[in-house]
């Protein structure tokens, strides 16, 4: 019991405290019955002295009484027949005596009654202390077998946390095993990736040098066709406008063919003098002939929207892009589920056209072609993605990113587009081959691109815009500006630029100085996200933006005030804007899935 009290059971602990108790209360009785005892022996011992006192006085009463008389009659002297006589002296001591016992035993007698009643009740105290121990016990006992049990219950929980430990550990081990077949793979798939890069390459220069050869052969056939002609005879029945057409035709090609070191001396004088924002014409040297679109717009004067034509919930989950085809009449919107929708605008109203699939991540970017035909996305999958409308699955896919592709732009031509990225490239693509045909390696994130004749303009992270020549490696001038830029728009013309950034506000940089000509601001216009997308209008008259708190901005470019603020349908931010070419209709989409075209 020691033990166990040691070891803190309250049990024990009430049981010793108990028995502590008891044995005070005997000691305390016995030490008053150890004093009752000696008093009560004593009391008989005296009482028989007397009775022994009282037998020798009676055996010699004479002796006595002669001695007593003798002596009180001679102290006494005359008075001495006034004294009592000594029996009468001796019957009055012997009951004075007696009452004296009397008393005594009286006194000790009640002494014995109340000691005896007081053992009752102590007594009776220890019975009921004695039911109360054996009460107690019996809970220790219980509480005991409790205990016990909590015991075992505490080794079955604990025999349980070692299995699901060791279970645990298995686990672990299996899952570091996982993470390294992984790492494996993953390093195989870039591998893998790296080699089909290579043999994309290889094979893009090979075909390059397969389309040499066979220019060059061909030149050789029209050099000899060429002196041929020139040898043979003409008659008069051929036309003349005819031949004359061929021999001027094969001479010029001739004239090109011979003078390539001209033309490259032409092409770097060009590089060197300052940008030409004109659209140039012609063919590449010793190729087909490309086709070029003059993005000319319809519009003479762009037409303010002031209400909410139609609201539709186009996606299902946040529209991040939105734009208009060159016809005004085909919208392309492209959002986090991973799906590219095309509208048509009828009747001031958006009926549904089809739907492209095959995105491998968030749509960021959706452009069209100068035709119409395509339509090109940047991904959250490292890659943009090429479709032709009236296919819903992709047409090409452009890796070779290694981050999420922010913008994805054509150039003027079908055939060729460029790709800004998270992973600070921007590249240019040969589309008709699939093929990346340059990459440039800038200092921070690309959040978006616009292509001109010859020139490639980036926004970046570090609140910087750079410009670059298609024609040469490197950047030619550098603009900075306040706040991370979201987006560019650049003017039909090629003359002015619009920047739109997280510093709530849009600038307008007039590319033939290089210089920031206005700034725009307005109390509540805040940019909601990385991705905002500012743009002129067809005339350049406006600048539009969206604003966080889902409201549309809308600046004049002239005067640099705020022409106007649209609320209504949008409760989330707004991501991008677009104007059509027509200058007729505004559509813009948000965070909260909204697709609402004004007029």
């Amino acid at each position: 019991m020691a033990g166990s009290g040691a070891s803190g059971d309250p049990a024990a602990g009430w049981k010793r405290h108990i028995v502590r108790q008891l044995q005070q209360r005997d000691r305390t009785q016995k030490a008053l019955f150890l004093q009752l005892v000696p008093a009560y022996n004593h009391l008989l011992e005296k009482a028989e002295l007397l009775a022994k006192f009282s037998e020798n006085l009676q055996q010699k009463p004479n002796d006595a009484t002669s001695a007593t008389h003798q002596g009180c009659w001679e102290e006494s002297g005359p008075d001495s027949a006034q004294s009592p006589p000594p029996a009468t002296l001796r019957v009055k001591w012997q009951e004075e005596e007696e009452e004296g016992l009397r008393l005594d035993c009286g006194e000790m007698a009640y002494q014995v009654v109340k000691k005896s009643a007081a053992l009752d009740r102590l007594q009776s105290d220890l019975e009921e202390r004695k039911s109360r121990l054996a009460a107690l016990e019996a809970r220790v006992a219980q509480l005991q077998a409790a205990r016990a049990q909590q015991v075992r219950q505490v080794e079955e929980l604990r025999r349980q946390n070692a299995a699901q430990r060791e279970a645990y550990e298995a686990l672990r081990v299996h899952a570091e095993h996982q993470e390294a077949a992984l790492r494996r793979l993953q390093e195989e798939a870039h591998d893998l990736l790296e080699q089909f890069l290579q043999r994309k390459v290889r094979a893009a220069a090979e075909r390059n040098l397969r389309n040499e050869r066979r220019e060059r052969a061909k030149q050789v056939r029209l050099s000899q066709e060429l002196k041929k002609a020139a040898k043979r005879t003409v008659s008069i029945g051929e036309s003349p406008h005819t031949l004359g057409d061929g021999i001027r035709e094969q001479t010029e090609t001739l004239a090109l063919a011979a003078k390539p070191e001209s033309l490259e001396n032409e092409a770097c004088g060009k590089w060197k003098r300052p940008f030409s924002f004109k659209k140039r014409r012609g063919h590449s040297i010793g190729g087909v002939p490309e086709q070029r679109y003059q993005s000319i717009p319809v519009c003479v004067a762009a037409r303010l929207p002031t209400w909410a034509q139609d609201v539709l919930d186009g996606h299902l989950s946040e529209v991040n892009a939105v734009c208009f085809g060159p016809n005004s009449s085909l919208l392309a919107t492209g959002g986090a589920d991973r799906l590219i929708r095309l509208w048509n605008v009828v009747g001031g109203r958006l009926e549904g056209n089809q739907t492209l699939e095959g995105a491998g991540g968030s749509i960021t970017s959706v452009d069209f072609d100068p035709s119409g035909s395509q339509v090109l996305a940047a991904t959250y999958n490292q890659a943009a993605q090429l479709w032709k409308v009236g296919e819903a699955q992709s047409k090409e896919t452009l890796s070779g990113h290694k981050d999420k592709v922010t913008a994805a732009k054509f150039k003027l031509t079908r055939h060729q587009a460029v790709t800004g990225s998270r992973d600070r490239t921007v590249k240019e693509w040969d589309l008709g081959r699939a093929y990346c045909s340059r990459t440039i390696n800038v200092l921070s994130y690309c959040n978006d691109v616009v292509c001109g004749d010859h020139i490639i303009i980036s926004g970046h992270n570090d609140q910087k815009i750079r410009f670059w020549d298609s024609r040469g490696p490197c950047c030619t001038q550098v603009i900075p500006v306040q706040g991370r830029v979201t987006s560019l728009s650049l003017s039909h013309d090629q003359l002015h630029l619009l920047i739109c950034s997280r510093d709530n506000t849009l600038k307008v940089i007039d590319l033939r100085v290089s210089n920031i000509r206005q700034v725009f601001r307005a109390d509540g216009f805040k940019c909601g996200s990385d991705w905002t997308k500012a743009v002129f209008s067809p005339d350049r008259s406006y600048a539009l933006a969206g604003s966080s708190d889902g409201a549309l901005y809308i600046w004049d470019v002239d005067t640099g005030k705020l022409e106007s603020s649209l609320r209504g349908p949008h409760c989330a931010a707004v991501n991008a804007v677009a104007w059509c070419c027509s200058g007729s209709h505004v559509v813009s989409v948000d965070q909260g899935r909204k697709v609402v075209l004004w007029h």
